[in-house]
């Protein structure tokens, strides 16, 4: 973004972004029934422009005004705070992408372990070969559940099909066949 020079094309833009502003204000206020308002000033105007009305505004401001400090800093951010907990959050990511590209080491570890048939534990630490022997039993597992679903698929499959009632053709003695 980048200030616009002319005039007349900077005056349009602002017309369209704050009558843009005020709708999405509007709908603020009327979706989460809170009590909202704004003061804009323009270099365009001589008197700013108040929504909704001034009378709104000054009840909204005289009501923040009286409100105890701690109730209205309680949600507020300042930099510091805001930048702290960005830190945390992007912490808090990096560990969790480490910890899933370990498990995808230890992945490969064990696929080439098993298409080569030779062990490739040699660069594994302790902690390492702890944590690939959960993966095993994790995958060996899933391996036994997903056979035990399949059985149990085989197994319904193959009673549906004992269950269908076998055609007996009854022949009357009295006819006489052709």
């Amino acid at each position: 973004m980048a200030y616009i020079t002319n005039n007349s094309a900077r005056k349009t833009t602002f017309k369209k972004r704050k009558n843009s502003m005020m709708k999405k204000l509007r709908e603020l206020s009327t979706l989460c029934g809170i009590e909202a308002c704004a003061i804009v000033y323009s270099p365009f105007d001589f008197e700013p422009e108040v929504w909704p009305s001034s009378y709104a505004v000054e009840n909204a401001l005289s009501k923040l005004k009286d409100m105890p400090a701690i109730e209205k800093s309680r949600k507020m951010l300042n930099q510091e705070s805001y930048l702290k907990g960005m830190i945390s959050k992007a912490y808090a990511k990096l560990k969790r992408v480490r910890r899933e590209n370990h498990e995808k080491e230890l992945r490969v570890v064990m696929f080439q372990s098993l298409t080569k048939g030779i062990p490739q534990f040699q660069n594994l630490n302790l902690m390492d070969m702890d944590d690939l022997g959960r993966l095993i039993n994790q995958k060996l597992n899933e391996i036994d559940n997903r056979k035990k679903s399949l059985s149990e698929e085989v197994t319904e499959s193959q009673n549906q099909t004992i269950q269908l009632t076998p055609i007996v053709n009854m022949v009357n003695p009295n006819s006489h066949q052709i």
